[in-house]
């Protein structure tokens, strides 16, 4: 412009390739009073009002929007001013119609691919959702079955290593733990209704042979010393269940003192001796010097004698002296009954803890005692935060170990 004015513009825009082809630039010559001067290219701009243009006063740098006269879209030309050297006006714009298609077809673009990606999603979302609610749906299930009674249902383990499949896990555990617990105390309630029927049976007995022999004193009074036996074994019983109910359960009250362990288990020993001297055997006791421990005195007595009735009642006549052991090892403190009597098989072993488990003894094919003392010396190490384990063979006698934290 400076040049050649406005022709010398002109032939420039002429020359231009990318003009040529489209119509990207809108060029107005205005006075410095707003009066057009020229406008170039004016027929490709006749959708525009552009008198408009001087009707509105440019200024530097701002821009003006004339909208469009057709009904083919809303579009505008967008127009901006700068003041030449000599105050005339050059204002160059261009059509927003080229941009409003790209953004068009960008939208439609965009809402074709939202509404695929959003099926997708949903879709994907479904069976995702299905599999992974699927160990859901499987408790579910279960927690139905066991509801109708079925106790040995579980549910189908998976493979994934997520929270899901760590809940089916502990669940199962969990179930199974119930399982060996609900058929545990439908054993134990079938053999304490057994073991109840035959005190009361006596008992029942005892009340009708007094009733029957009319009112002499001496028969009711051996009757009621009978009845008292009786009762007194069923009492005994009864607690001895309760024991080892408050044990397992952990509610044991026990009444901890440290104490000196010989003097806990020779009078134990002493008891025995008499008892043993019957059945024509004799006890040993081995207690390490200084060996003390905390525990409820009472309760570790009791421990100790139903371990020692045990070995004396399984041990034939004349054979080897039952030895009772105590010392001190990294853990705390071991006890140890042995004797020499007629042993357990392997497959007993793990049994005998259970309650009102009796091994059979084969000189009489008899079953001794209520089979709740080794039941009872469990839960009772248990308690103390102990454990026992036992070894035993056929024919070779039996060895019960005691360990118990210090």
């Amino acid at each position: 412009y400076a040049a050649g004015g406005l022709s010398q513009v002109k032939r420039e825009l002429l020359i231009s390739k990318k003009y040529r082809k489209k119509r990207p630039f809108f060029i107005r010559f205005a006075s410095p009073d707003n009066n057009t001067i020229r406008i170039l290219f004016f027929q490709q701009w006749s959708e525009f009002n552009l008198d408009l243009l001087e009707t509105i006063f440019p200024g530097n740098r701002e821009w003006i929007q004339i909208p469009a006269q057709t009904d083919q879209g809303d579009y505008s030309l967008e127009v901006t001013s700068a003041r030449l050297p000599d105050g005339s006006w050059l204002q160059v714009g261009m059509s927003t119609e080229s941009r409003l298609r790209v953004l068009a077809q960008f939208w439609k673009t965009f809402m074709n691919v939202a509404v695929f990606l959003i099926l997708a999603s949903l879709i994907s979302g479904y069976f995702l959702s299905r599999k992974a609610l699927r160990p859901i749906r499987h408790l579910i299930q279960t927690v139905q079955s066991i509801e109708a009674g079925r106790m040995d249902v579980r549910v189908p383990q998976t493979q994934a290593q997520d929270e899901l499949g760590e809940l089916v896990r502990l669940f199962n555990t969990m179930l199974s733990r119930i399982q060996a617990l609900v058929e545990g105390m439908k054993e134990s309630l079938d053999n304490v209704a057994h073991e109840l029927r035959t005190p009361m049976t006596r008992m029942h007995n005892i009340a009708e042979v007094a009733l029957r022999s009319g009112e002499d004193a001496g028969t009711y009074r051996n009757a009621l010393q009978d009845f008292a036996e009786e009762s007194n074994r069923l009492l005994k019983m009864l607690n001895t269940f309760m024991d080892i109910s408050e044990a397992e359960t952990g509610v044991m009250d026990l009444d901890c003192s440290e104490f000196e362990v010989k003097e806990m288990i020779y009078p134990v020993v002493e008891v025995y001796e008499y008892v043993a001297e019957d059945n024509g055997l004799c006890i040993q006791a081995e207690v390490e010097d200084g060996l003390w421990l905390m525990a409820d005195f009472n309760r570790m007595s009791q421990v100790v004698a139903n371990l020692l009735d045990n070995a004396i009642k399984y041990t034939p006549a004349h054979s080897e002296p039952i030895t009772v052991k105590a010392w001190s090892d990294d853990q705390g403190v071991v006890l140890s009954v042995h004797d020499s009597g007629k042993g357990m098989a392997q497959a007993e072993l793990p049994r005998i803890w259970d309650r009102l488990y009796r091994v059979a003894d084969d000189h009489n094919d008899a079953r001794k005692g209520l089979g709740l003392g080794l039941a009872q010396v469990k839960a009772i190490v248990q308690a103390h935060n102990g454990w026992v384990d036992v070894s035993s063979r056929p024919g070779a006698g039996s060895t019960f170990w005691v360990h118990l934290p210090r």
